[in-house]
């Protein structure tokens, strides 16, 4: 099938606006985390492993990744949210700390067959501009992590923590919408690769360097985005701070790291991806650290300045990775998923028992001075892999 060379501007909107119907609901778990350690009166390092349950399905993205290539895979995009809806809308409602565990475990399935095909429809539908369409991709993500802790917020206040089944219709009302809208947009046709059987360990050795030094640059800056990202509201209320701030707090974050990931993707365009990485693993752990001086209102400001640095990285790594000269993108697509997600979970559950024996406040201290080592694996990051 000959390359789009078009940027189709209305088909990167509608899946990037898949992107903020899903991953609105996905979203609910941090600013959830105060309420469920109070209600089952679990330990800050079990509150981790909540959230690195949600993310086991990424350990199979390589597979998915295979899969999606001979399905429609469209169709992943269009109901993931549905199912997504349904799994942590009942987290309210969970009797115990298992039934929740399983809940996420469900949410974490459906999020996985999202996530990897939508990026590459993306980069089919972008053209040139793959920067371009990867930061639109994560506008949508980082808007819907900006609108799911003011939902949850919001459902607290009106009907308490067991009122959230009461968003249900929504997401199944989301992908409704998405059906009418996306279900004639063949975009399935695109994941056809060569006649030859495809060689993945091959392709996987191939870009091995690529690999590991994402990898590296991923775990040592989910330091940062791990305590900010999912600790955040724990970190606020216990500071002295109310919960309604904490949430506030959580939503600004986002919203700026939603403008961030907007701009990061052109930018890496003009200036190239390393020197934009580079940029963001110096700037990130600065701003951290001063941070944790900083109380009250005055938080906000500088948490606008934190967020736009602090997810920027995600669509510079997306725009690498479909850059690759590979017909499998699909494959190589799953294999970053996986090995971002295992970084990332690793140093969620080393956050999590660092704030259980050292404290919350020494914790986002240490995040900063180790999201420092990130530098070294930018610097390593191999230069030539474009097609």
């Amino acid at each position: 099938m000959p390359k789009q060379k078009d940027f189709k501007t209305n088909h990167v909107v509608l899946v990037s606006s898949a992107h903020l119907f899903h991953d609105t609901f996905t979203s609910f778990l941090a600013q959830a985390l105060p309420i469920l350690i109070n209600k089952f009166g679990i330990s800050k390092t079990l509150a981790a492993l909540l959230s690195i349950v949600q993310g086991i399905p990424y350990l199979f993205n390589f597979l998915v990744g295979i899969m999606v290539e001979n399905i429609k895979a469209r169709y992943l995009v269009i109901f993931a949210p549905a199912v997504t809806s349904v799994a942590m809308s009942l987290i309210g409602v969970a009797p115990g700390y298992i039934f929740l565990v399983v809940l996420l475990f469900i949410s974490g399935i459906s999020s996985t067959l999202f996530h990897v095909p939508a990026p590459v429809m993306i980069k089919k539908l972008s053209g040139s501009k793959i920067g371009k369409g990867m930061s639109y991709f994560m506008l949508g993500g980082e808007l819907a992590r900006t609108l799911g802790p003011l939902v949850i917020v919001g459902v607290v206040s009106l009907w308490g923590l067991e009122g959230t089944y009461k968003l249900i219709p929504f997401g199944l009302a989301a992908s409704a919408f998405l059906f009418i809208k996306l279900r004639k947009v063949d975009i399935s046709s695109n994941f056809e690769g060569p006649a030859t059987k495809p060689q993945y360990w091959k392709i996987f050795k191939k870009f091995l360097p690529v690999f590991i030094a994402i990898g590296g640059i991923s775990f040592f800056r989910a330091a940062i985005k791990t305590s900010l990202t999912l600790y955040l509201p724990v970190y606020i209320t216990e500071n002295g701070g109310e919960y309604w701030f904490s949430g506030v707090s959580l939503s600004v974050l986002q919203l700026a790291g939603a403008l961030g990931t907007f701009y990061a993707g052109p930018i890496s365009d003009k200036i190239g991806r390393k020197s934009s990485l580079l940029i963001i693993t110096i700037v990130s752990p600065v701003l951290m650290y001063i941070f944790t001086f900083i109380h009250g209102f005055w938080t906000l400001p500088l948490l606008i300045l934190m967020g736009v640095f602090l997810i920027a990285s995600t669509p510079i790594f997306l725009a690498i990775i479909h850059e690759l000269d590979t017909e499998r993108l699909a494959f190589v697509n799953g294999v970053f998923m996986t090995i971002t997600f295992t970084m990332s979970s690793l140093m969620v559950l080393l956050i999590g028992i660092a704030s259980d024996f050292f404290g919350i406040i020494f914790t986002y201290k240490a995040s900063a001075f180790v999201g420092l080592i990130a530098i070294v694996f930018v610097l390593f990051l191999p230069g030539k892999v474009k097609r």
